[in-house]
Protein backbone atom coordinates (compact mmCIF):
# COMPACT_ATOMS: atom_id res chain seq x y z
CA UNK A 1 0.00 0.00 0.00
CA UNK A 2 0.96 3.56 -1.10
CA UNK A 3 1.11 7.01 1.16
CA UNK A 4 -0.20 10.04 -0.75
CA UNK A 5 0.35 13.59 -0.08
CA UNK A 6 -1.90 16.29 -1.88
CA UNK A 7 -0.28 19.48 -2.05
CA UNK A 8 -2.84 22.65 -2.50
CA UNK A 9 -3.21 26.45 -0.94
CA UNK A 10 -7.74 25.71 -1.94
CA UNK A 11 -7.96 23.42 0.76
CA UNK A 12 -11.39 22.94 -0.47
CA UNK A 13 -9.71 20.59 -3.14
CA UNK A 14 -7.58 18.35 -1.42
CA UNK A 15 -10.55 17.75 0.94
CA UNK A 16 -12.60 16.98 -1.78
CA UNK A 17 -10.46 15.02 -2.81
CA UNK A 18 -9.63 13.03 0.29
CA UNK A 19 -13.51 12.61 0.68
CA UNK A 20 -14.39 11.72 -2.87
CA UNK A 21 -11.62 9.45 -4.00
CA UNK A 22 -12.23 5.34 -3.02
CA UNK A 23 -8.87 5.53 -1.97
CA UNK A 24 -8.92 1.31 -1.27
CA UNK A 25 -9.55 0.77 -4.65
CA UNK A 26 -6.06 2.45 -5.94
CA UNK A 27 -4.04 0.92 -3.19
CA UNK A 28 -3.60 3.96 -1.02
CA UNK A 29 -2.84 3.23 2.39
CA UNK A 30 -3.08 6.90 4.18
CA UNK A 31 -3.71 10.37 2.84
CA UNK A 32 -2.00 13.46 4.12
CA UNK A 33 -2.90 17.30 2.86
CA UNK A 34 -0.67 20.76 3.16
CA UNK A 35 -1.81 24.20 2.30
CA UNK A 36 1.75 25.52 1.25
CA UNK A 37 5.40 23.69 0.34
CA UNK A 38 6.66 23.84 3.57
CA UNK A 39 3.63 22.17 5.39
CA UNK A 40 3.99 19.66 2.49
CA UNK A 41 7.67 19.08 3.43
CA UNK A 42 7.34 19.15 7.08
CA UNK A 43 5.24 15.90 6.14
CA UNK A 44 7.52 14.89 4.18
CA UNK A 45 10.20 14.62 7.27
CA UNK A 46 7.75 13.08 9.38
CA UNK A 47 5.93 10.60 7.11
CA UNK A 48 6.71 8.10 4.95
CA UNK A 49 5.52 8.85 1.63
CA UNK A 50 5.60 7.57 -2.19
CA UNK A 51 3.64 9.88 -4.05
CA UNK A 52 3.16 13.72 -4.36
CA UNK A 53 -0.06 15.33 -5.96
CA UNK A 54 1.10 19.37 -6.00
CA UNK A 55 -0.35 22.65 -7.31
CA UNK A 56 2.13 24.49 -9.64
CA UNK A 57 0.59 27.99 -8.50
CA UNK A 58 0.65 28.94 -4.86
CA UNK A 59 1.48 32.00 -3.04
CA UNK A 60 5.07 32.00 -1.52
CA UNK A 61 6.66 29.26 -2.75
CA UNK A 62 5.06 27.09 -6.07
CA UNK A 63 4.76 23.49 -6.70
CA UNK A 64 7.95 23.45 -9.19
CA UNK A 65 10.15 24.47 -5.62
CA UNK A 66 8.90 21.20 -3.56
CA UNK A 67 9.04 19.27 -7.32
CA UNK A 68 12.54 20.75 -6.83
CA UNK A 69 13.31 19.70 -2.86
CA UNK A 70 12.06 16.34 -3.67
CA UNK A 71 13.89 15.97 -6.42
CA UNK A 72 17.04 16.93 -4.33
CA UNK A 73 16.06 15.11 -1.11
CA UNK A 74 13.52 12.56 -2.11
CA UNK A 75 14.33 11.54 -5.15
CA UNK A 76 12.37 8.01 -4.59
CA UNK A 77 9.21 9.91 -4.03
CA UNK A 78 6.74 9.96 -7.45
CA UNK A 79 4.61 12.80 -8.24
CA UNK A 80 1.86 14.43 -10.18
CA UNK A 81 0.57 18.12 -10.66
CA UNK A 82 -2.25 19.82 -10.84
CA UNK A 83 -2.18 22.72 -13.46
CA UNK A 84 -5.11 24.49 -15.69
CA UNK A 85 -4.49 25.06 -19.14
CA UNK A 86 -2.97 28.57 -18.97
CA UNK A 87 -0.29 26.74 -17.15
CA UNK A 88 0.85 24.51 -19.54
CA UNK A 89 4.67 25.86 -19.75
CA UNK A 90 4.56 25.30 -16.16
CA UNK A 91 3.79 21.35 -16.76
CA UNK A 92 5.88 20.88 -19.29
CA UNK A 93 9.05 22.35 -16.17
CA UNK A 94 7.54 20.25 -14.18
CA UNK A 95 7.89 16.43 -16.00
CA UNK A 96 11.43 18.31 -16.59
CA UNK A 97 11.67 17.96 -12.55
CA UNK A 98 10.61 13.79 -13.31
CA UNK A 99 6.76 14.86 -12.52
CA UNK A 100 5.80 11.78 -13.94
CA UNK A 101 2.27 13.06 -14.89
CA UNK A 102 0.10 16.46 -15.09
CA UNK A 103 -3.79 16.46 -14.10
CA UNK A 104 -5.95 19.57 -15.72
CA UNK A 105 -8.06 21.37 -13.36
CA UNK A 106 -10.73 21.69 -12.71
CA UNK A 107 -10.10 18.15 -11.39
CA UNK A 108 -11.40 15.37 -13.34
CA UNK A 109 -12.18 12.24 -10.46
CA UNK A 110 -11.91 9.60 -13.54
CA UNK A 111 -8.67 11.35 -15.00
CA UNK A 112 -7.21 11.90 -11.52
CA UNK A 113 -7.79 7.86 -10.71
CA UNK A 114 -6.16 7.21 -13.78
CA UNK A 115 -2.80 9.03 -13.21
CA UNK A 116 -2.97 8.10 -9.75
CA UNK A 117 -3.26 4.23 -10.68
CA UNK A 118 -0.77 4.43 -13.49
CA UNK A 119 1.54 6.17 -10.33
CA UNK A 120 0.97 3.85 -7.75
CA UNK A 121 1.68 0.51 -10.26
CA UNK A 122 4.79 2.25 -11.17
CA UNK A 123 5.54 2.35 -7.42
CA UNK A 124 4.83 -1.11 -6.51
CA UNK A 125 6.64 -2.11 -9.75
CA UNK A 126 9.54 -0.34 -8.27
CA UNK A 127 9.35 -2.11 -5.32
CA UNK A 128 9.22 -5.46 -6.99
CA UNK A 129 12.10 -4.77 -8.52
CA UNK A 130 13.86 -3.45 -5.69
CA UNK A 131 12.51 -6.50 -3.46
CA UNK A 132 14.42 -8.99 -6.24
CA UNK A 133 17.40 -7.29 -6.02
CA UNK A 134 17.66 -7.05 -2.37
CA UNK A 135 17.07 -10.80 -2.11
CA UNK A 136 19.56 -11.15 -4.61
CA UNK A 137 21.57 -8.74 -2.83
CA UNK A 138 21.37 -10.86 0.06
CA UNK A 139 21.95 -14.32 -1.60
CA UNK A 140 25.10 -13.08 -2.74
CA UNK A 141 26.16 -11.63 0.26
CA UNK A 142 25.38 -15.35 1.96
CA UNK A 143 27.13 -16.95 -1.11
CA UNK A 144 30.15 -14.72 -0.25
CA UNK A 145 30.19 -14.99 3.68
CA UNK A 146 30.45 -18.81 2.78
CA UNK A 147 32.89 -18.45 0.78
CA UNK A 148 35.12 -16.38 3.06
CA UNK A 149 34.61 -18.16 5.91
CA UNK A 150 35.81 -21.54 3.93
CA UNK A 151 38.65 -19.54 2.44
CA UNK A 152 39.79 -18.61 5.98
CA UNK A 153 39.25 -21.73 7.60
CA UNK A 154 41.66 -23.83 4.86
CA UNK A 155 44.32 -20.83 5.36
CA UNK A 156 43.84 -21.30 9.47
CA UNK A 157 44.53 -24.39 9.19
CA UNK A 158 48.10 -24.92 7.07
CA UNK A 159 46.57 -24.86 3.73
CA UNK A 160 49.00 -23.13 1.11
CA UNK A 161 47.73 -20.75 -1.83
CA UNK A 162 49.61 -20.22 -4.84
CA UNK A 163 50.14 -16.58 -5.37
CA UNK A 164 47.96 -16.01 -8.22
CA UNK A 165 45.04 -18.31 -7.08
CA UNK A 166 45.10 -16.31 -3.59
CA UNK A 167 45.16 -13.12 -5.88
CA UNK A 168 41.81 -14.07 -7.74
CA UNK A 169 40.35 -15.39 -4.48
CA UNK A 170 40.67 -12.64 -2.74
CA UNK A 171 39.09 -10.24 -5.42
CA UNK A 172 36.18 -12.49 -6.49
CA UNK A 173 35.26 -12.65 -2.63
CA UNK A 174 35.91 -8.72 -2.20
CA UNK A 175 38.48 -9.68 0.62
CA UNK A 176 40.31 -6.13 0.83
CA UNK A 177 43.42 -7.78 2.28
CA UNK A 178 46.54 -7.77 0.70
CA UNK A 179 49.99 -10.24 0.53
CA UNK A 180 52.86 -9.94 1.46
CA UNK A 181 52.12 -6.93 4.43
CA UNK A 182 52.40 -7.21 7.66
CA UNK A 183 48.67 -8.10 9.51
CA UNK A 184 47.89 -8.11 13.03
CA UNK A 185 45.63 -10.97 14.26
CA UNK A 186 42.50 -10.20 16.49
CA UNK A 187 41.39 -12.85 18.11
CA UNK A 188 37.64 -12.02 19.98
CA UNK A 189 37.14 -14.41 23.03
CA UNK A 190 33.37 -13.91 24.14
CA UNK A 191 33.48 -15.80 27.09
CA UNK A 192 30.29 -16.90 28.47
CA UNK A 193 28.21 -14.82 27.19
CA UNK A 194 26.55 -16.81 24.26
CA UNK A 195 26.54 -19.42 25.92
CA UNK A 196 22.77 -21.22 26.44
CA UNK A 197 21.46 -19.18 23.80
CA UNK A 198 19.40 -20.94 20.77
CA UNK A 199 22.25 -20.35 17.56
CA UNK A 200 19.97 -18.16 15.73
CA UNK A 201 20.57 -15.49 18.70
CA UNK A 202 23.87 -16.08 18.72
CA UNK A 203 24.59 -15.96 15.21
CA UNK A 204 22.89 -12.52 14.94
CA UNK A 205 25.22 -11.24 18.14
CA UNK A 206 28.18 -12.43 15.99
CA UNK A 207 27.29 -10.99 13.03
CA UNK A 208 26.47 -7.79 14.83
CA UNK A 209 29.98 -7.80 16.53
CA UNK A 210 31.34 -8.32 12.74
CA UNK A 211 29.73 -4.96 12.01
CA UNK A 212 31.09 -3.14 14.86
CA UNK A 213 34.99 -4.80 14.38
CA UNK A 214 34.66 -3.39 10.76
CA UNK A 215 33.23 -0.28 11.25
CA UNK A 216 35.83 0.51 13.96
CA UNK A 217 38.78 -1.36 12.65
CA UNK A 218 38.52 -1.01 8.80
CA UNK A 219 37.82 2.41 8.75
CA UNK A 220 41.19 3.13 7.36
CA UNK A 221 42.95 -0.39 7.17
CA UNK A 222 42.33 -3.24 5.12
CA UNK A 223 40.62 -5.84 7.24
CA UNK A 224 38.57 -9.05 7.26
CA UNK A 225 36.76 -10.82 10.17
CA UNK A 226 35.23 -13.74 9.93
CA UNK A 227 34.51 -17.37 11.87
CA UNK A 228 37.60 -19.40 12.45
CA UNK A 229 37.53 -23.67 12.49
CA UNK A 230 36.66 -23.95 15.59
CA UNK A 231 33.97 -22.11 15.92
CA UNK A 232 36.02 -18.86 17.47
CA UNK A 233 35.77 -15.34 15.89
CA UNK A 234 38.86 -13.04 14.36
CA UNK A 235 39.70 -9.93 12.63
CA UNK A 236 42.68 -9.43 10.43
CA UNK A 237 43.90 -6.39 11.23
CA UNK A 238 46.41 -5.13 8.20
CA UNK A 239 47.00 -1.57 10.34
CA UNK A 240 51.11 -1.38 10.48
CA UNK A 241 53.73 -2.79 12.74
CA UNK A 242 53.42 -0.76 15.72
CA UNK A 243 50.09 -0.29 18.31
CA UNK A 244 49.99 3.37 18.28
CA UNK A 245 47.48 4.70 20.94
CA UNK A 246 44.89 5.53 18.02
CA UNK A 247 44.48 1.39 17.34
CA UNK A 248 44.62 0.74 20.85
CA UNK A 249 42.00 3.11 21.74
CA UNK A 250 39.95 1.79 19.07
CA UNK A 251 40.04 -1.57 20.68
CA UNK A 252 38.86 -0.17 23.77
CA UNK A 253 35.86 1.28 21.78
CA UNK A 254 35.34 -2.11 20.11
CA UNK A 255 35.15 -4.04 23.95
CA UNK A 256 33.10 -1.15 25.67
CA UNK A 257 30.49 -1.45 22.24
CA UNK A 258 30.24 -5.06 22.89
CA UNK A 259 29.23 -4.66 26.66
CA UNK A 260 27.16 -1.53 26.15
CA UNK A 261 25.19 -2.83 23.02
CA UNK A 262 24.89 -6.31 22.61
CA UNK A 263 25.99 -7.20 26.77
CA UNK A 264 28.62 -9.51 25.90
CA UNK A 265 32.16 -9.53 27.60
CA UNK A 266 34.94 -9.47 25.16
CA UNK A 267 38.19 -10.39 25.43
CA UNK A 268 40.35 -9.74 22.60
CA UNK A 269 43.51 -11.74 21.94
CA UNK A 270 45.97 -9.31 19.56
CA UNK A 271 49.14 -10.73 17.75
CA UNK A 272 52.54 -9.08 17.06
CA UNK A 273 52.46 -8.28 13.12
CA UNK A 274 53.08 -11.43 11.05
CA UNK A 275 53.14 -12.14 6.53
CA UNK A 276 50.12 -12.60 5.50
CA UNK A 277 49.49 -15.23 4.39
CA UNK A 278 52.58 -16.90 4.83
CA UNK A 279 52.86 -17.14 8.29
CA UNK A 280 48.85 -17.12 8.88
CA UNK A 281 48.19 -20.62 10.20
CA UNK A 282 51.44 -19.86 12.82
CA UNK A 283 49.78 -16.69 14.34
CA UNK A 284 46.44 -18.53 14.95
CA UNK A 285 47.93 -21.37 16.74
CA UNK A 286 49.83 -18.82 18.86
CA UNK A 287 47.23 -17.21 19.39
CA UNK A 288 44.86 -20.62 20.00
CA UNK A 289 47.27 -21.18 22.64
CA UNK A 290 47.44 -17.96 24.10
CA UNK A 291 44.04 -17.98 24.47
CA UNK A 292 43.56 -21.13 26.69
CA UNK A 293 46.39 -20.73 28.40
CA UNK A 294 46.46 -20.19 32.27
CA UNK A 295 49.66 -17.31 31.77
CA UNK A 296 46.95 -15.09 29.38
CA UNK A 297 44.24 -15.04 32.46
CA UNK A 298 44.01 -11.06 33.14
CA UNK A 299 41.62 -8.84 34.02
CA UNK A 300 43.16 -6.35 31.26
CA UNK A 301 40.20 -7.38 28.37
CA UNK A 302 42.72 -7.18 25.36
CA UNK A 303 45.97 -8.68 25.53
CA UNK A 304 48.54 -7.89 23.32
CA UNK A 305 50.54 -11.04 22.97
CA UNK A 306 54.51 -11.55 22.41
CA UNK A 307 56.56 -13.83 20.72
CA UNK A 308 58.55 -14.27 23.68
CA UNK A 309 55.58 -14.92 26.16
CA UNK A 310 56.54 -17.97 27.32
CA UNK A 311 54.24 -19.68 25.35
CA UNK A 312 55.95 -19.38 22.06
CA UNK A 313 57.14 -22.96 21.03
CA UNK A 314 61.09 -23.32 21.84
CA UNK A 315 63.84 -25.50 20.27
CA UNK A 316 63.12 -28.72 21.91
CA UNK A 317 59.44 -28.06 21.47
CA UNK A 318 59.94 -27.56 17.58
CA UNK A 319 61.72 -30.84 17.07
CA UNK A 320 59.37 -32.51 18.47
CA UNK A 321 56.30 -31.23 16.58
CA UNK A 322 57.91 -31.17 13.44
CA UNK A 323 56.27 -33.86 12.25
CA UNK A 324 52.88 -32.82 12.70
CA UNK A 325 53.46 -30.37 10.04
CA UNK A 326 56.15 -32.64 7.89
CA UNK A 327 54.52 -34.09 4.41
CA UNK A 328 52.49 -35.73 4.30
CA UNK A 329 50.81 -33.99 7.13
CA UNK A 330 47.76 -35.14 9.14
CA UNK A 331 44.93 -33.52 6.66
CA UNK A 332 46.58 -35.59 3.55
CA UNK A 333 46.75 -39.13 5.30
CA UNK A 334 43.35 -38.25 6.38
CA UNK A 335 42.03 -37.18 3.05
CA UNK A 336 43.52 -40.41 1.52
CA UNK A 337 42.52 -43.16 4.51
CA UNK A 338 45.99 -43.73 5.52
CA UNK A 339 44.09 -44.59 8.49
CA UNK A 340 47.06 -45.98 10.49
CA UNK A 341 49.79 -43.68 9.18
CA UNK A 342 47.37 -40.78 10.67
CA UNK A 343 47.57 -42.78 13.92
CA UNK A 344 51.56 -43.32 13.66
CA UNK A 345 51.80 -39.78 13.23
CA UNK A 346 50.29 -38.71 16.46
CA UNK A 347 51.30 -41.47 18.62
CA UNK A 348 55.16 -40.59 17.56
CA UNK A 349 55.07 -37.09 18.76
CA UNK A 350 53.00 -38.20 21.82
CA UNK A 351 55.28 -40.77 22.62
CA UNK A 352 58.21 -38.28 22.18
CA UNK A 353 56.85 -35.63 24.71
CA UNK A 354 57.13 -38.82 27.60
CA UNK A 355 60.43 -36.94 27.63
CA UNK A 356 59.98 -33.61 28.14
CA UNK A 357 58.93 -31.67 30.79
CA UNK A 358 55.41 -31.07 29.98
CA UNK A 359 53.17 -27.85 29.66
CA UNK A 360 50.20 -27.42 29.14
CA UNK A 361 50.76 -25.67 25.45
CA UNK A 362 52.83 -29.10 24.51
CA UNK A 363 49.45 -30.74 24.79
CA UNK A 364 46.97 -27.86 23.07
CA UNK A 365 49.40 -28.19 20.22
CA UNK A 366 48.97 -31.83 19.75
CA UNK A 367 44.83 -31.52 20.48
CA UNK A 368 45.02 -28.33 17.86
CA UNK A 369 46.70 -30.70 15.08
CA UNK A 370 44.16 -33.16 15.32
CA UNK A 371 41.24 -31.04 15.83
CA UNK A 372 42.13 -29.10 12.74
CA UNK A 373 42.18 -32.04 10.75
CA UNK A 374 38.75 -33.08 12.48
CA UNK A 375 37.48 -29.91 11.38
CA UNK A 376 39.26 -29.84 7.86
CA UNK A 377 37.44 -33.92 7.15
CA UNK A 378 34.39 -32.69 8.30
CA UNK A 379 33.97 -29.48 6.10
CA UNK A 380 35.17 -30.95 2.98
CA UNK A 381 33.72 -34.33 3.48
CA UNK A 382 30.01 -33.64 4.41
CA UNK A 383 30.47 -35.15 8.09
CA UNK A 384 28.70 -33.74 10.97
CA UNK A 385 31.22 -32.97 14.02
CA UNK A 386 29.29 -34.23 16.46
CA UNK A 387 29.35 -37.87 15.10
CA UNK A 388 33.19 -38.09 15.69
CA UNK A 389 33.96 -35.54 17.60
CA UNK A 390 34.98 -38.00 21.19
CA UNK A 391 35.24 -34.15 23.19
CA UNK A 392 34.27 -29.82 22.60
CA UNK A 393 36.60 -28.69 20.02
CA UNK A 394 36.01 -24.98 21.48
CA UNK A 395 39.66 -24.37 22.63
CA UNK A 396 38.19 -22.90 25.61
CA UNK A 397 36.36 -26.35 26.48
CA UNK A 398 39.57 -28.42 25.95
CA UNK A 399 41.04 -28.11 29.29
CA UNK A 400 39.79 -31.45 30.49
CA UNK A 401 41.58 -33.48 27.55
CA UNK A 402 44.72 -31.54 27.36
CA UNK A 403 45.02 -32.03 31.38
CA UNK A 404 47.01 -35.12 30.88
CA UNK A 405 49.05 -36.77 28.26
CA UNK A 406 47.21 -40.14 28.75
CA UNK A 407 43.67 -37.86 28.23
CA UNK A 408 45.23 -36.20 25.17
CA UNK A 409 46.36 -40.11 23.56
CA UNK A 410 42.76 -41.14 24.50
CA UNK A 411 41.17 -38.11 22.72
CA UNK A 412 43.30 -38.59 19.90
CA UNK A 413 42.80 -42.25 19.13
CA UNK A 414 39.14 -41.96 19.68
CA UNK A 415 38.54 -38.99 17.29
CA UNK A 416 40.72 -40.80 14.54
CA UNK A 417 38.46 -44.11 15.27
CA UNK A 418 35.20 -42.31 14.84
CA UNK A 419 36.29 -40.54 12.38
CA UNK A 420 37.38 -43.90 10.38
CA UNK A 421 34.42 -45.50 11.03
CA UNK A 422 32.04 -42.59 10.11
CA UNK A 423 33.42 -42.16 6.55
CA UNK A 424 33.39 -46.22 6.24
CA UNK A 425 29.75 -46.21 7.11
CA UNK A 426 28.77 -42.96 4.97
CA UNK A 427 29.77 -44.92 1.93
CA UNK A 428 30.37 -48.28 0.76
CA UNK A 429 33.84 -47.68 -0.36
CA UNK A 430 32.68 -47.78 -3.81
CA UNK A 431 35.02 -48.65 -6.41
CA UNK A 432 35.81 -45.16 -7.55
CA UNK A 433 36.59 -43.87 -3.90
CA UNK A 434 39.19 -46.57 -3.42
CA UNK A 435 41.00 -45.77 -7.12
CA UNK A 436 41.03 -42.28 -5.22
CA UNK A 437 42.79 -42.88 -1.89
CA UNK A 438 44.79 -45.69 -3.98
CA UNK A 439 46.00 -42.89 -6.24
CA UNK A 440 46.77 -40.41 -3.39
CA UNK A 441 48.73 -43.27 -1.66
CA UNK A 442 50.89 -43.47 -4.50
CA UNK A 443 51.95 -40.10 -4.85
CA UNK A 444 52.48 -39.42 -1.19
CA UNK A 445 55.40 -42.42 -1.21
CA UNK A 446 56.38 -41.75 -4.92
CA UNK A 447 57.36 -38.10 -4.95
CA UNK A 448 61.04 -38.47 -5.85
CA UNK A 449 60.37 -41.39 -8.30
CA UNK A 450 58.53 -41.27 -12.07
CA UNK A 451 55.25 -40.13 -10.61
CA UNK A 452 53.16 -39.29 -13.56
CA UNK A 453 49.82 -39.25 -14.23
CA UNK A 454 50.71 -42.74 -16.84
CA UNK A 455 53.11 -43.88 -13.99
CA UNK A 456 50.35 -44.19 -11.93
CA UNK A 457 47.36 -45.34 -14.14
CA UNK A 458 49.54 -48.32 -15.20
CA UNK A 459 49.66 -49.17 -11.06
CA UNK A 460 45.92 -49.22 -11.07
CA UNK A 461 45.57 -50.78 -14.53
CA UNK A 462 43.56 -47.86 -15.85
CA UNK A 463 44.02 -45.47 -19.41
CA UNK A 464 45.34 -42.54 -18.04
CA UNK A 465 42.59 -40.53 -20.00
CA UNK A 466 40.15 -42.35 -17.93
CA UNK A 467 42.21 -42.22 -14.49
CA UNK A 468 42.30 -38.88 -14.65
CA UNK A 469 38.50 -38.21 -15.42
CA UNK A 470 38.08 -40.18 -12.55
CA UNK A 471 40.20 -38.33 -10.32
CA UNK A 472 38.44 -34.75 -11.25
CA UNK A 473 35.03 -36.01 -10.99
CA UNK A 474 36.07 -37.54 -7.48
CA UNK A 475 38.20 -34.64 -6.21
CA UNK A 476 37.00 -31.29 -8.50
CA UNK A 477 40.46 -31.38 -8.73
CA UNK A 478 42.69 -32.73 -12.05
CA UNK A 479 45.30 -35.61 -11.18
CA UNK A 480 48.12 -33.47 -12.47
CA UNK A 481 47.04 -30.26 -10.71
CA UNK A 482 47.66 -32.79 -7.43
CA UNK A 483 50.87 -34.00 -7.74
CA UNK A 484 51.90 -30.36 -8.61
CA UNK A 485 50.18 -29.42 -5.42
CA UNK A 486 51.71 -32.01 -3.20
CA UNK A 487 55.16 -31.78 -4.50
CA UNK A 488 55.23 -27.87 -3.91
CA UNK A 489 53.53 -28.32 -0.62
CA UNK A 490 56.75 -30.67 0.29
CA UNK A 491 58.81 -28.20 -1.61
CA UNK A 492 57.57 -25.04 0.63
CA UNK A 493 58.27 -27.13 3.69
CA UNK A 494 61.70 -27.57 2.52
CA UNK A 495 62.27 -24.60 1.79
CA UNK A 496 61.01 -23.34 5.31
CA UNK A 497 62.59 -26.09 7.76
CA UNK A 498 65.34 -27.22 6.09
CA UNK A 499 69.12 -25.88 4.88
CA UNK A 500 68.98 -27.90 1.12
CA UNK A 501 69.97 -26.45 -2.02
CA UNK A 502 67.24 -25.89 -4.28
CA UNK A 503 69.00 -28.38 -6.08
CA UNK A 504 68.88 -30.98 -3.65
CA UNK A 505 65.35 -30.49 -3.07
CA UNK A 506 64.34 -30.14 -7.12
CA UNK A 507 66.31 -33.51 -7.19
CA UNK A 508 64.46 -34.90 -3.96
CA UNK A 509 60.85 -34.26 -5.58
CA UNK A 510 61.58 -35.88 -8.85
CA UNK A 511 62.34 -33.44 -10.70
CA UNK A 512 65.24 -33.56 -13.15
CA UNK A 513 65.80 -29.55 -14.00
CA UNK A 514 66.07 -26.98 -11.42
CA UNK A 515 65.00 -24.24 -13.68
CA UNK A 516 61.63 -25.91 -14.76
CA UNK A 517 61.24 -27.01 -10.70
CA UNK A 518 61.76 -23.01 -10.23
CA UNK A 519 59.16 -22.07 -12.51
CA UNK A 520 56.56 -24.27 -11.13
CA UNK A 521 57.23 -22.88 -8.15
CA UNK A 522 56.69 -19.25 -9.12
CA UNK A 523 53.91 -20.18 -10.80
CA UNK A 524 52.08 -22.15 -8.06
CA UNK A 525 53.48 -19.10 -5.26
CA UNK A 526 54.28 -16.05 -7.01
CA UNK A 527 57.85 -16.09 -6.40
CA UNK A 528 60.90 -18.35 -7.31
CA UNK A 529 62.44 -21.00 -4.41
CA UNK A 530 64.99 -18.56 -3.64
CA UNK A 531 62.97 -15.49 -3.37
CA UNK A 532 60.48 -17.34 -1.11
CA UNK A 533 63.60 -18.69 0.93
CA UNK A 534 65.04 -14.92 1.23
CA UNK A 535 61.86 -13.37 2.41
Amino acid sequence: MVNILLVDDESYVTESLALTIPWQELRIDKVHRAESVDAALELLQQHEIELVVTDIRMPDRDGLELLSELAQHWPGIRSLVLTGHSDFEYAQKAIRLNASDYILKPVDDDQFMASVGKAVEAIEQEWGKLDKYNRLAYRRQSELELLRDGLLSDMLLGRELGGRELLERLDSYEILLEPERQTRMVYMSTGSSLRGMEESEARLLEYALGNIAVELLGEHDPVWFGRTPHSGLILLWQNGDQPDAENRERLQVLTSSAETYLKIQLTLYVSEPFLFPTELATAYRHVLRSAQHPVAASSSRIQWLQQDDGIQERPAMIKYMEPLYKPPTLIHLLESGQWNGARDKVLSVLDSLESLPLTHEHLYEVYLAVSNALVYMSHHHGHMLGESDAGSLDPFAAQHITGSLDRLRSWCMNVLGRLEVQQNNTTTEPSRSRIVKQVQEIVSESLGQDVSVKSIADRVYLHPVYLSKIYKTETGEGLGDYIIRIRMEKALYMLKHTNRKIYEITAELGYQNPQYFSKLFKKHYGMTPNEFRDS
